[in-house]
């Protein structure tokens, strides 16, 4: 234990993650998946979370420090890690979601890089999506993508 973990807490201890920011923790790695954040991918992202139920009661403050959370978490234990830690505070009934609008998100800039396949990959994986529903979900996306 550090001197100042009994004063200021350690940081040993990772503030439980709630659904809001694990869901935008997984878009936010859609986004940096292939290396850059582009202004497509931005506004897509920006779009996203503004059509959400999950984040429509929450003013423009509340949501940059959702994503502040998500940044901290993100930097401190890496994108890999990370990655485990949101899709495991996502509750069942929002994986589906999450990853159709991850898939949105890697689509956005209208190019799909090999990195972006490897996350959309683990990122299946890491929510326990069937193959078959992730590829149906794909599907759709860039099909949504094409008009």
């Amino acid at each position: 234990m550090g001197l100042f973990d009994d004063a200021f807490g350690s940081e040993n201890k990772p503030a439980k993650l709630n659904k809001e920011v694990a869901f935008l923790g997984i878009l936010m790695l859609a986004d940096y998946s292939d290396g850059t954040v582009g202004d497509d991918e931005m506004q897509a992202f920006v779009t996203t979370l503004s059509r959400m139920k999950l984040y429509r009661d929450l003013s423009g403050d509340q949501i940059n420090r959702l994503i502040d959370r998500g940044n901290k978490l993100i930097r401190q234990h890496g994108e890999e890690e990370a990655l485990k830690q949101f899709a495991a505070a996502l509750p069942e009934p929002l994986h589906r979601a999450a990853f159709a609008n991850a898939v949105n998100q890697v689509l956005a800039d209208g190019v799909v890089e090999d990195e972006e396949k490897a996350f959309v990959n683990n990122l299946r994986r890491a929510l326990g999506l069937p193959g078959d529903d992730a590829n149906m979900i794909a599907k759709v996306i860039m099909w949504k993508n094409q008009g």
